[in-house]
């Protein structure tokens, strides 16, 4: 039985959960740590007996469905200090593994570090106990501080004023949302720009032109008199405010511009290159525009480009550990994909598209020590959420050295020559030369199908490629391990383990996922053009409430894999719920963005290419009225009775509608059934009442009688 870094296990006698800190490279000995009990201490235990318990159903392993590590972009500026501060203080004995985990040792280093930082042996106990429960990130030291007091709510400003009495004895004034406006632009017109004026500076400029109380001149110069101190904010407020609602990127890219700050102010994330000793030492990340078009899932007729190919692998055994196929990237997306591939479930992930294989014959589904990836997808703000969230270090290959990732490079090539013989619509070496073949009309393989064609070539690789250039070492040579990526890593697991790392799935999933911003307005939480909602949104009456007051911006997390789902974040306490699509949208169900954002384009481009004959309909349309009206207009000059007042003309409108209504009745009235004149018998009914004139009078004599009746 194979045991990880950061795996749960449970103890059903005792009722007791443990963390794996730490395991040996020949699995002989472990180090688990209690949960819930911050008194408690490593515990030192050896494999053999761990899977003994398991095996006999005393202890199991429980999958870790903990999300405390998930920390929303807008998080405070001094909850970050804060980790920070605590790393500090053990980060270089939390690195003497394994022997911090030894009473005797731990004490001696920890009175070091007392002594060194002069904080007290509780506080030490409390950060070594916060970093090893928590799965060992920098992360877990964040402070507990989303359960405490009212996180995100502002106190309301009355006459007292708030904060600690002033030294001074001048009381000040509470800071209330005009004065915080006033802050806001005094900040972006005075300390937000190229000039990189100091704070203090800015404050000064804000009191000058909105804390005034008086103008006057001396020797000609227009000088402003300020209001009296117990009526301006103090400049104590005024950074406050500042730091509590810019933090350090904007700042600095809004002093110093993009470049500088990309060149001289971004957090640096690499770090030094290790040896690699067994699975899990080092993955190497790259990505790859395969030499093939494809064609829709929708519509076959729609040629889709060429597709993006991410693969993860393992340094020491050459497996491949992970893999992208899709339309996204080469970017951070399509980088995320591929990590969070890399943890997935592989017999779950195959049987997506119609593959069935063992667990044992992808057996890979844990993070590494040490990720080597480029520059351009694994650099800022997106892959710090990898590094805290996990620990992971992250190594960024130099600019034009593709040698320095040369496994996955070199897998590459052998996809593409082993693909090439077989695929329609594959770009051979004469693409793009006069006379060529235009391979684009030759595509007839959707993404789905190319999928299944790359991981049954990964398969393939994984359990029966023999590796001709690997060399193996003594160790490997002593047990007869043949060079196949699946044996290297099942006698690496076996004999030099302890550099894998085990996470939820779906919380990996989540810290990768790429963040956008939706828009909720009354027909629901509108993203790229898709409609979404949530029981949250519904029970907090989201929509009314846009209705009522306007439509307002949230953060979001979402997989451009699929887009059923999205994921609306919880800036309070990292939480996260899951928006389901809208009816209106229903059609989009299963689809990724790229297909979606492809069927809007055809759409797009369809309804343009009917403007010019809807336009010429128009214009026909047009012709053909005035056409009538002109015949109408020819045959009223004909027939107008030029001798009719206009009274006349007006007081007959009733009696004419009556009697166009009568004419109308007689020409819209048909029998059900036409009448046979030909086969049927007419007899004569003998008449029993005198016979009486119904013609229908003319107009004239209709309007001689009823004159007549108003005359009586």
């Amino acid at each position: 039985m194979n045991f990880y870094i950061n795996e749960i296990l449970q103890d059903y006698q005792q009722d007791k959960t443990y963390r794996i800190l730490w395991i040996d490279s020949g699995s002989v000995i472990m180090y688990i740590l209690e949960l819930d009990n911050a008194k408690a201490f490593p515990e030192k235990k050896l494999v053999s007996e761990i899977s003994e318990l398991i095996v006999i159903c005393e202890w199991k392993k429980v999958i870790d469905t903990s999300y405390d590590v998930i920390v929303s972009s807008e998080y405070e500026k001094k909850h970050y200090e804060l980790r920070d501060a605590a790393w500090a203080i053990i980060e270089a004995i939390v690195k003497e593994e394994p022997a911090i985990y030894e009473k005797s040792f731990r004490t001696k280093l920890i009175k070091e570090t007392q002594d060194k930082h002069q904080v007290t042996y509780p506080t030490v106990r409390k950060y070594l106990y916060k970093y090893w429960s928590r799965g060992k990130t920098l992360d877990a030291l964040f402070p507990d501080y989303k359960n405490s007091g009212g996180k995100g709510k502002e106190k309301k400003v009355g006459k007292i004023k708030r904060g600690r009495p002033s030294l001074n004895g001048i009381t000040g004034i509470n800071v209330d949302e005009d004065t915080k406006r006033i802050f806001r632009l005094a900040i972006e017109k005075y300390y937000l720009t190229s000039k990189q004026n100091s704070l203090t500076t800015a404050y000064k400029f804000m009191l000058r032109e909105f804390f005034i109380e008086n103008i006057y001149y001396e020797n000609g110069i227009e000088k402003v008199l300020l209001k009296d101190e117990e009526t301006i904010p103090t400049f104590t407020q005024f950074k406050y405010w500042y730091q509590k609602e810019y933090n350090a990127p904007e700042v600095l890219v809004a002093r110093k511009g993009e470049k500088r700050f990309n060149k001289d102010h971004r957090a640096v994330l690499n770090t030094s290159q290790s040896e690699v000793f067994g699975p899990g030492s080092r993955f190497q990340i790259d990505a790859t525009i395969a030499d093939v078009y494809l064609v829709s899932e929708i519509n076959r007729n729609w040629i889709i480009g060429r597709p993006v190919v991410y693969l993860v692998m393992d340094v020491f055994s050459r497996m491949v550990v992970g893999m992208y196929v899709g339309l996204e990237g080469p970017s951070w997306a399509g980088a995320m994909m591929a990590m969070t591939n890399v943890v997935a479930d592989k017999k779950k992930y195959c049987a997506q598209y119609d593959i069935e294989i063992n667990e044992e014959e992808w057996p890979s589904c844990h993070l590494p020590e040490i990720l080597l990836a480029d520059k351009g997808e694994f650099e800022g703000y997106n892959v710090e959420r990898l590094v805290k969230a996990f620990n992971l270090h992250v190594e960024n290959a130099a600019s034009y050295r593709a040698d320095w990732k040369g496994i996955v490079e070199k897998q590459f090539d052998l996809i593409q020559k082993k693909v090439k013989p077989l695929l329609p619509g594959y770009i051979d070496v004469d693409f793009q030369e006069r006379g060529a073949k235009d391979y684009r009309l030759d595509a007839k393989l959707t993404l789905k199908e190319f999928k299944q064609i790359l991981i049954k070539q990964v398969l393939q690789h994984n359990t029966k490629h023999y590796l001709k250039t690997y060399v193996r070492d003594r160790d490997l040579v002593a047990d007869d391990v043949q060079p196949i990526p699946l044996e290297l890593w099942n006698w690496g697991i076996k004999n030099r383990t302890g550099k894998l790392r085990a996470f939820a799935e779906d919380l990996v999933k989540l810290q990768l996922l790429p963040r956008g911003t939706a828009t909720v307005n009354y027909k629901g939480i509108q993203f790229k053009g898709i409609s979404y909602s949530c029981d949250r949104a519904i029970q907090e009456s989201w929509f009314e409430n846009a209705r009522m007051k306007g439509s307002w911006k949230i953060e979001i997390a979402y997989d451009p894999r699929n887009m059923s789902y999205v994921y609306v974040l919880n800036d309070l306490d990292g939480s996260f719920e899951a928006c389901y699509m809208l009816e209106v949208s229903k059609r989009y169900e299963g689809l990724s963005l790229d297909e979606i954002t492809y069927w809007k384009q055809q759409e797009t481009l369809l309804e343009k290419g009917q403007n010019h004959k809807q336009l010429q309909k128009d214009v026909d349309y047009i012709a053909d009225v005035e056409a009538i009206i002109k015949k109408a207009e020819k045959a009223k000059k004909e027939q107008q009775d030029l001798t009719l007042s206009k009274l006349e003309q007006v007081s007959a409108i009733r009696d004419n509608r009556k009697e166009e209504k009568e004419r109308q009745r007689k020409a819209e009235s048909k029998p059900i059934i036409e009448k046979q004149v030909a086969d049927t018998e007419v007899i004569a009914f003998p008449q029993t009442v005198a016979e009486t004139d119904f013609k229908r009078p003319n107009v004239r004599d209709f309007l001689k009688r009823r004159k007549g009746d108003k005359d009586e």
